[in-house]
């Protein structure tokens, strides 16, 4: 890792009406507009689902790093997390962060173990900690054979 500070630039083009482009060094272009919520059009990524999205990717990276590091052994880890934009004092901004996590782990494994490196997980994610909504997590620990994928966003 290299040493702090971190910097990331990325950059958008946008026109009167239509998508907005999102660029940033080494990586491909994604096209955005606002949510249905906003009157967008829907069927594409918007500034509201990336956020959202960064907080479950965050936590499935950094739960990576912990686990590697406890040299715990898992085998694949699903997260889900709802985020909840509001209206506070005349201002819009998002005011909660449910996340829900399965960890699927092979039959005999330490399920303490992975409770604690999960919710490691969820206190150290550095996008989660840049945000001011309230965060709440549930988990849960599967074996492997008895996997279920959890349900697809709504």
């Amino acid at each position: 890792m290299q040493a702090y500070p971190h910097h990331y630039v990325a950059a958008a083009h946008g026109a009167v009406v239509g998508m907005v482009s999102l660029q940033a060094p080494g990586l491909p272009a994604i096209e955005t507009a606002a949510p249905p919520e906003f009157d967008g059009p829907g069927g594409v990524w918007s500034p509201e689902s990336m956020l959202v999205a960064a907080v479950a990717d965050c936590f499935i990276l950094t739960f990576r790093s912990i686990a590697r590091a406890a040299h715990f052994e898992w085998l694949g880890v699903e997260c889900r997390v709802d985020g909840v934009l509001d209206r506070v004092s005349g201002v819009a901004r998002f005011t909660r962060f449910s996340t829900n996590a399965r960890l699927t782990v092979a039959p005999g494994s330490d399920g303490g173990k992975a409770r604690t490196l999960l919710e490691r997980a969820e206190k150290l994610c550095l996008i989660s900690n840049s945000l001011s909504g309230e965060r709440h997590l549930e988990l849960e620990i599967v074996n492997a054979d008895a996997w279920r994928p959890l349900p697809p966003p709504s």
